[in-house]
């Protein structure tokens, strides 16, 4: 098999970093990657999503305190909340568009964030564990607008150690 191996070590070299450096990042390389994971896949191409970019340092705490005290939420020079706009998903695809695909798109799109991240040198955490209402209030989101990650973006400040993964066997069954 013929696989980019590029594409492989961004993968495998990927962590979900909790301790940044204190190492700026320039706008124009979180707007060179947003831009670039903005092609993900999305069902129906319909893109269900809106990004904020933030490095505000008041906004920051304030999402840090709607991730519950995470301080690495804070310690990134740029956080980017990522928002599904299930309406979007729903207009083509009713009920399902907008309590599935709207989700299931939004993670493709962080997905391809994560990588892009990494790919640049930069690292992540993909962060769920928040509360959305105070999410939405820090940024003053419209109610269309359903923030479902954040991304603490940055420079890891130490090397983290390979988490275990489920034996193969275990998560695959072939079928043929």
């Amino acid at each position: 098999m013929n696989c980019k191996e590029d594409i492989i070590e961004v993968m495998l070299s990927r962590r979900s970093i909790r301790k940044f450096a204190d190492v700026p990042v320039q706008r124009a390389e979180i707007e060179r990657i947003l831009r670039l994971a903005t092609d993900a896949p999305s069902a129906g191409n319909r893109q269900p999503w809106k990004m904020y970019a933030v490095s505000n340092e008041e906004l920051k705490r304030k999402l840090m305190e709607a991730a519950y005290g995470q301080e690495f939420v804070y310690q990134a020079p740029w956080v980017v909340v990522v928002c599904a706009l299930p309406e979007r998903s729903a207009k083509r695809y009713g009920e399902r568009g907008e309590k599935l695909y709207s989700i299931q798109d939004t993670a493709a799109l962080v997905t391809y964030m994560m990588l892009l991240a990494r790919a640049c040198d930069l690292d992540t955490c993909w962060v769920g564990a928040f509360n959305e209402e105070a999410a939405s209030a820090a940024l003053n989101l419209p109610p269309n607008e359903r923030p479902v990650a954040m991304i603490p973006i940055g420079h890891r400040a130490q090397e983290p150690k390979r988490p275990p993964r489920r034996d193969f066997n275990e998560v695959i069954e072939f079928r043929e």
